[in-house]
């Protein structure tokens, strides 16, 4: 099996990205992360079925399974990590650059670095 190229982290990242793009206002945000157990739930279906879309969009692009799951999966991964350092550090800049922080730090880790 062929190691997948750093070709697939960039189409990731682009997901990871769109979906920042739903979330402007963190204060609102915020808040609904400490609503509870049903609001963590719907959150849990969406991040499971932005993961299957990533997954097919990848596959669309010609990367196999196991590879296009992996991807995708590492993708929200990167975007949860990040959205958890965005509504909880008020003085960090904004999810979109915290989504590409994460992504760098993960590339590092997996280059070895």
């Amino acid at each position: 099996m062929k190691p997948p190229s750093q070709a697939k982290c960039p189409a990731a990242s682009s997901g990871a990205m769109v979906a920042a793009g739903t979330f402007r206002c963190r204060p609102i945000t915020s808040a609904m992360a400490r609503i509870g157990t049903p609001l963590q739930e719907r959150e849990l279906i969406k991040l499971a079925s932005l993961a299957s879309a990533l997954a097919g969009a990848l596959r669309k692009r010609g990367i196999a399974d196991p590879a296009a799951s992996l991807t995708a999966e590492a993708g929200i991964a990167v975007f949860k990590i990040a959205f958890e350092r965005w509504v909880s550090e008020a003085s960090r800049p904004g999810l979109p650059q915290l989504i590409r922080e994460s992504f760098g730090e993960l590339q590092a880790l997996t280059a070895g670095k």
